[in-house]
């Protein structure tokens, strides 16, 4: 019962809509604002994401940045009019040329030319060749609109053309993944290109006379921008770093709960034979990991786990974004100040006022909000006064420029004067920052309707991104739900609330800064208790909406929204678990079974349960039997673990005191598993306990687990050394999993089935490539490895050592990464290694493993699906 991994995509395969593709458009910023708008709408039309700079009067970006940028993007956009653009001193062409000159020749190019124009010389020149390039598109347009029909016509075609080498896996898409689950931004960073370029080279080290930094902090603020900052930094660092990885603690209060949450995005297991630190520093081990620390201001006191990291893994560097300095050795803190502020609006001249980059944010987020609006000469210094006075934080602003729909920039200046705290000075400190955000929030609820606003509080409740119907369950008993999708809608108009979708499903999410004034105005509704039970209801009820699809061909869309609302599962279920109502909990958890187990959640479902056997509540005999035979199932599967037979027995009873037939038949093939691990391994209990579970349990009641329990039973007779009763009960369980369309359960009996035919003396690489495919599907790293050690004993009976040792090498590598160090695995592989370690070929069969643990996984992947070097 071992669980299948993860894939990535590739750089130059179609994206999901969570990480879109990014076009970068590259043209002179003033002559062609409105042309650079439009383009920008056409792009984010398509649900793609572009990549502009918006640093108005100044000079063209540091080229390492916008080197960066390109390296990040996907297609190439030239917007050329009549300027060459400005040369910077000791450049010989303008960063305009040197854009086009530095985007990859394998970046599809997309040429737009306005027409009539007076040119440039240089850039005439820089035109002639371009037509000359056969890589590039060129096209002419006469204005704004134009040019949008022809770029969103051009990037809707370009994308059907590559959509088919977007389908199946390539070599590049199945690569290690460099980055971990960075959030994909929905705007572009707006004034903040040198501040970008500072933490790259702080990063980078050795670059100008730079040091090397490993311990960033990014303070300023709630709303400052820390977080975008810190996002825009590490997608671009990305190809600095062996890894870089984003672990977000926006919902993480408890300072015990970081080395964990550290661990899990790393993909770094749990166990109780070593501490979790001395784990990752074992997994860790020579990479070079760029981690991303997310709010860390609420669980500051962790800050000695920061320092015990730094200090462990010697070639890591850390980013933390957080309201506080962390106060630890070898911090380097970045203070994020606010966006560039005009002048005097009564004395400026209104091109100072545009360049100026809080006005630029402001007019970007205005005309996101209400495409009619234009940044003029009769407008511009009232919005010049709305960014001085709001000191140029950038959530402020974006919360004012989206009150654009309904008032003038003048009619929304008058407002703020009333509600801001201190009149506008440059040298506010950050305090004061603070009220002008706290300030500005509340501004934007005022702006509400009645329920709007009532909704708003009600919101509150939830901790991370929630749906459509979480939001109708939190609010059934209120008045003011007749349009309550409309309400949501507000909101979101509001900047309030932002909206995405999974698979289809709408889902809603708050800003940190938003989201504390919303919990705080939660936390005094007199009905808040009431609200909290119906939260945690609604999760619980998910739980019983949704096991039944996390079986066959809906389980994939299953999991991903489980995934996209695990924070409100997990605070629901703390929450009744808290309250006593354990009952409800242990239930839910338990029919989720499946996901914990796909999503590699097992040891926090242990840990749940854990809490419960604690809490002294007097447990039902089903919840026991739950909170029993959980933790000693996933001891299982924990290296340097006792096994808890005792616990599994009792669930078995228990389950069948209650007559729960499903559950006692995984209690009793977790009970199989059990006495087959116990040394020595009594097989004959096992094999009495597994046939009574496929008794309890037969294919037509539950196919999927069927096929579980089937493929436990082989294992038991693969142990007793019955090779071709093995392979009958593999196949069968195999067909049944093909049958309902349940690729996580084929998965998990591809390997026994090449197990068993390796043990007949057939060597069958195909079934271990079948498994790779479909564990690279799944986001975790342990089937990867099955795969790779299934792939190294085939390769050694096929004679073919130096593919042995690579494939073998790279397990390992995937077992120390996962801190995985010790893997009961070997009883399969073992015997294979130990034959050719005995024989004349050791010797090239060490040296080809020692280059495995040197080869990337996107090699080794490459090696197995490919047959290529």
């Amino acid at each position: 019962m071992d669980a299948a991994v993860s894939g990535t995509s590739s750089a130059r395969v179609i994206r999901t809509p969570d990480q879109r593709l990014r076009v970068f458009v590259s043209s002179t910023l003033r002559e062609l604002e409105p042309e650079r708008a439009a383009a920008r709408a056409a792009i984010e039309r398509l649900h793609l994401a572009p990549v502009m700079f918006e640093l108005g009067a100044r000079p063209h970006p540091p080229r390492e940045l916008y080197r960066a940028y390109l390296a990040q993007s996907d297609v190439f956009v030239g917007l050329y009019w009549e300027q060459y653009g400005w040369i910077a001193p000791g450049e010989d062409v303008s960063g305009l040329e040197d854009e086009y000159r530095l985007a990859d020749p394998e970046l599809p190019k997309l040429i737009y030319v306005k027409q009539p124009a007076q040119r440039d010389e240089r850039l005439a020149g820089l035109m002639e060749r371009i037509r000359a390039d056969d890589t590039a598109s060129y096209k002419p347009f006469s204005d704004a609109d134009e040019l949008a029909g022809l770029l969103e016509a051009d990037l809707a075609t370009l994308l059907a053309e590559r959509f088919d080498a977007g389908r199946a896996p390539s070599s590049t898409s199945l690569a290690e993944p460099t980055t971990g689950r960075i959030p994909v931004p929905s705007t572009d960073v707006v004034g903040r290109g040198r501040d970008v370029a500072t933490l790259l080279a702080w990063l980078g080290g050795g670059e100008d006379g730079v040091d090397v930094r490993r311990l960033i902090t990014l303070v300023g603020p709630g709303g400052i921008g820390k977080s975008r900052l810190a996002i825009e930094v590490a997608r671009l660092a990305s190809d600095r770093f062996d890894r870089v990885t984003f672990v977000p603690l926006e919902h993480v209060r408890d300072p015990d709960d970081v080395l964990p949450a550290i661990a899990r995005e790393l993909g770094v297991r749990a166990g109780d034979d070593l501490p979790l630190v001395e784990r990752l520093a074992r997994a860790r081990a020579g990479r070079r990991d760029l981690l991303v620390l997310d709010n860390f201001e609420q669980v500051i006191e962790a800050a000695p786990v920061v320092a015990t990291l730094l200090a462990q893994l010697a070639e890591a560097s850390l980013l933390v974004t957080s309201r506080t300095r962390l106060r630890v050795r070898g911090e380097q803190v970045f203070d994020v100040d606010p966006l560039e502020l005009p002048g005097d609006p009564d004395a400026s001249a209104m091109p100072d006022i545009i360049g100026a980059s809080a006005v630029r944010l402001f007019a970007d987020r205005a005309r996101a909000a209400d495409q009619r609006f234009e940044l003029t000469d009769s407008n511009g210094r009232d919005v010049a006064r709305i960014c001085r006075a709001l000191d140029g934080v950038p959530l402020a602003i974006e919360l004012a420029a989206a009150g654009i729909r309904v008032l003038t920039p003048a009619a929304m200046l008058s407002r703020l004067d009333g509600v801001l705290p201190l009149p506008a000075a440059a040298d506010r400190d950050s305090p004061e920052r603070q009220r002008t955000i706290q300030a500005t929030v509340e501004w934007s609820i005022d702006l509400l309707g009645e329920d709007a606003h009532a909704l708003f509080t009600r919101l509150g409740v939830f901790a991370g991104d929630f749906s459509l119907d979480a939001v109708e369950a939190v609010t059934s008993d209120a008045s003011w739900t007749a349009g309550l999708l409309q309400t949501l809608l507000e909101l979101v108009d509001g900047s309030l609330l932002r909206e995405h979708d999974v698979d289809g499903l709408p889902l809603f999410s708050m800003l940190a800064p938003v989201r504390e004034i919303a919990t705080a105005r939660f936390e005094q509704e007199t009905d808040a208790a009431a609200v909290r039970l119906a939260h945690a209801g609604f999760y619980v009820r998910l739980a019983a909406q949704v096991e039944p699809l996390l079986r066959g061909s809906t389980q994939h869309p299953a999991v991903r929204r489980l995934e996209a609302e695990r924070d409100n599962l997990q605070s629901g279920y703390r929450h009744l678990i808290a309250a006593g109502e354990v009952d409800a909990v242990a239930d839910a958890v338990w029919r989720l079974l499946l996901y914990w187990w796909i999503e590699d959640l097992l040891p926090d479902a242990k840990a749940w349960m854990q809490d419960v056997l604690g809490r002294g509540v007097r447990l039902t005999g089903r919840t026991l039997a739950v909170a029993r035979l959980l933790p000693a199932w996933v001891s299982l599967w924990q290296p340097g673990d006792e096994i808890d037979v005792a616990a599994i027995e009792e669930s078995v009873v228990l389950f069948h005191e209650v007559e729960d037939v499903f559950s006692e038949g995984c209690a009793l093939t977790i009970l199989g598993i059990a006495y087959g691990a116990t040394a020595p391994p009594d097989l004959d209990r096992a094999e009495d306990v597994l046939r009574r579970a496929l008794e309890l349990v037969p294919v037509d009641l539950d196919p999927s687990f069927n096929a579980v329990f089937r493929s436990v039973l082989g294992t038991n007779e693969f142990l007793r050394g019955r090779a071709a009763e093995a392979l009958a009960l593999f196949e069968a369980a195999r067909a049944d999993a093909v049958r309902v369309g349940d690729r996580f359960v084929e998965g998990l009996t591809l390997t026994n089935v090449g197990w068993s035919r390796l043990a007949l003396g057939e060597a069958h690489p195909e079934f271990f490539t079948r498994h790779l495919e479909i564990t690279l599907s799944f986001g975790s790293e342990d089937g990867v490895g099955y795969a790779f050690e299934g792939l190294a004993a085939c390769a050694i009976v096929l004679g073919d050592i130096e593919r042995a040792g690579i494939f073998l090498g790279a397990a390992e590598t995937i077992r120390q990464r996962t801190g995985i160090f010790d893997r009961r695995s070997y009883v399969t592989y073992g015997p294979f290694v130990e034959r050719v370690l005995a024989s004349e070929r050791a010797g090239e069969f060490v040296a080809a493993r020692d280059q495995g643990h040197q080869t990337t996984r996107a090699d080794a992947v490459r090696l197995a699906l490919e047959g290529g070097p």
